[in-house]
């Protein structure tokens, strides 16, 4: 077994990793650009050492800054992590040459399966189900519309190199082709150096269900089940599952025979992931082999007790699988929910920044496991991807599994950058999704101008006013307590409140009860019973005995609660400040129509329009790079462009005016 490994990543990965090798006993090191000196990874490492600046092309991309970091080191082995050069073939050729291990897959395997266009080849020889469509490279946009006429709209414009969402899109028409292919091209270029572009027959209300599999040295190749990743966003998975909803028996074993098929052709050493799609008739269809560890993997490994990291670390050292296929066990069921620092009420635009409050659920063995790369002051960084934690829970059944979720959700706080968990939570309550009723499209179907909580409608707007009236009673009570009040005149405190919830006043009564307040709205009293300390981010208690969770952040005389994937700032006041309260204007915002605004955090690529030209509604504006995606933004309405305040190569933050118009 070796000594000393050095992980090849950052973040929430990096840390997996360090936690599986030091329970084996193995010491680790890590790398890190100028951009994570201070990062989670860095301080958990035995070891650590300093490859480049932040662009991750002089750093985590840099194959002989790490290679000659495993040097100096004394790594025996390198774990590569997912993204960056995880499924580069010569990273894993140049660590062989340099006498290291690679934990992961042959270098015949990584160049076989990580161009799509021969691993479709190599699939179809396997005797595995593919896609409709072309091999041919597209040499251009006009190459681009030629194919997918021939193929048939709607079609998927593929990099071949392409992986995680980037170098991907959907045309369904001529137009949408030929601005698939620059994307996609461009996406590709940045993200893998190689900007070959395919096309395949898009199928129709899809599912994404990948395989995982598992191969030693001695040729033994298992299937470890399958997982459900059809709730996506721009291509890029969000929540994940293990098993699927979707299959049954029949289609279960010929995905997992077909997947095993396929890695015992390219005699696969390693962990890895056949992906499908499956179409609503249960036909399903080879998408790509992932030769890597997939950031999902959480999911297969609560149902089957297995660390897909440690199993990794003993095939490379040339350890036998343990186990034949017959022996491994399914148990339960498990759900992924992916914490992105992105803006769902912007549309789901990455956001960055410090991490003001980090405060996970806590772990609970084989029901919560909370996976991150992220500390409370630590900072989200513009140069990478956006994900900062993982959410998994297990439980006996899916519906126990997905309120287990929607629950750790409710508790999961994070402050600072914008954060998806409300989101999350309003997907895993979802009736779609509770009842597994969902394709790829499920987001864009049911959140189609993303999400913003705070005008989500309030199921139970009676459960926001009695929490918000008792949070407001402990914090009244601590200021009648005050120092040096003159006897016999101290604050009366009276026992009715005024509470503001969107808009709308419900008159309260309160008073304070053993454990906590009771609260008389209308009609119905509430029984609020916690021991929540004030000040504190989640007030977790029990109103008239349900359990409840609700995020809470006071902003001077107002409350910003936030509870089953719903937000609403919340004020409590006295009957006469109340009435004086309806009395104060309300200020217009200013109008910055005439602007086009930055809407995240980011490096301007280009600038498509010149001072004096008159634009379209729908015509390319800008381009914004941020966290590894190519984001174009088009005009929303015609126009003439007045000015330009910003210039290629400027770094923008989010809001920042870039163009004026007249």
């Amino acid at each position: 077994m070796f000594k000393k490994i050095l992980i090849a990543n950052r973040g929430e990965i990096a840390a997996r990793v360090i936690r599986t090798a030091r329970h084996m006993g193995i010491r680790t090191v890590a790398v890190y650009s100028e951009a994570d000196r201070d990062a989670l990874h860095v301080a958990r490492a035995d070891e650590a050492v300093a490859i480049g600046a932040a662009p991750a092309a002089e750093s985590y991309l840099a194959i002989d800054r790490i290679v000659e970091a495993c040097r100096r080191a004394g790594a025996e082995a390198v774990h590569p992590g997912y993204g960056f050069l995880a499924e580069n073939e010569r990273f894993a050729a140049a660590l062989a040459a340099a006498g290291i291990a690679f934990i992961g897959p042959n270098v015949e395997a990584i160049a076989g399966m990580g161009d799509k266009i021969a691993s479709k080849k190599l699939a179809e020889e396997a005797g595995v189900n593919t896609i409709p469509g072309s091999t041919e490279v597209i040499r251009d946009a006009e190459h681009a519309v030629a194919i997918a006429r021939k193929v048939g709209y709607p079609v998927m414009i593929k990099a071949s190199a392409g992986g995680g969402g980037k170098g991907l899109r959907i045309a369904r028409s001529d137009a949408e082709a030929r601005d698939g292919f620059a994307s996609c091209q461009n996406e590709a270029r940045s993200a893998f150096g190689d900007d070959r572009v395919f096309i395949e027959k898009f199928i129709e209300q899809p599912r994404h269900i990948e395989v995982q599999v598992l191969g030693d040295a001695h040729g033994n190749v298992v299937h470890l089940w399958e997982r459900e990743c059809s709730i996506q966003r721009r291509h890029q998975k969000v929540l994940e599952e293990a098993p699927s909803p979707f299959l049954d028996d029949k289609t279960r074993a010929a995905m997992g025979k077909q997947a095993v098929a396929l890695a015992k052709a390219v005699k696969y050493r390693s962990a890895g992931t056949v992906e499908f799609v499956v179409g609503a008739d249960r036909n399903f269809y080879f998408l790509e082999m992932n030769t890597r560890l997939q950031v999902e993997h959480p999911v297969t490994e609560m149902i089957t007790g297995l660390d897909l990291v440690e199993l990794m670390i003993r095939v490379a050292a040339g350890e036998r699988l343990p186990f034949k296929q017959d022996q491994i066990r399914a148990s339960g069921w498990a759900i992924e929910a992916r914490i992105n620092a992105e803006d769902p009420s912007r549309g789901f635009l990455p956001s960055t920044g410090r991490i003001l409050q980090f405060r996970p659920p806590p772990e609970r063995l084989g029901q919560v496991r909370v996976d991150t790369g992220v500390y409370e002051g630590g900072e989200v960084s513009m140069y990478y991807d956006s994900l900062v934690a993982k959410l998994i829970c297990h439980a006996a059944t899916r519906d126990e599994a997905r309120l287990r979720l929607a629950e750790a959700l409710d508790t999961f706080v994070v402050r600072g950058p914008a954060i998806n968990v409300a989101f999350l939570a309003a997907v895993a309550r979802h009736p779609r999704f509770a009842a597994g009723r969902f394709d790829t499209g499920f987001i864009a179907q049911e959140f189609p101008n993303g999400y913003n909580p705070a005008e989500v409608p309030i199921e139970d707007p009676n459960l926001f006013v009695a929490v918000a009236a008792a949070v407001h009673w402990r914090y009244a009570e601590r200021s009648a307590r005050i120092a040096g009040q003159v006897p016999g005149h101290e604050r009366d405190l009276g026992d009715t409140r005024i509470v503001w919830l969107r808009g709308e006043p419900h008159p309260v009564r309160i008073r304070s009860i053993p454990g906590g307040q009771e609260v008389f709205l209308a009609e119905s009293a509430f029984t609020v019973l916690s021991d929540w300390k004030l000040g504190d981010p989640l007030f977790t208690g029990a109103v008239n005995g349900r359990r409840v969770h609700v995020q809470l952040e006071r902003i001077g005389m107002k409350y910003r609660m936030r509870h089953g994937g719903v937000e609403a700032v919340v004020q409590v006041l006295t009957e006469h400040a109340a009435k004086a309260q309806a009395l104060m204007p309300l200020k217009a915002p200013p109008d910055l129509s005439r602007f086009l605004l930055s809407p995240m955090p980011g490096l301007l690529t280009e600038i498509a329009v010149a001072p004096g030209q008159e634009v379209k509604a729908g015509e390319r504006l800008a381009v914004i790079e941020a966290m590894k995606m190519e984001n174009v933004l088009r005009a929303e309405n015609d126009g003439i462009v007045k000015q330009l305040l910003a210039k290629a190569g400027d770094s923008l933050a989010v809001d920042q005016p870039i163009i004026e118009f007249e």
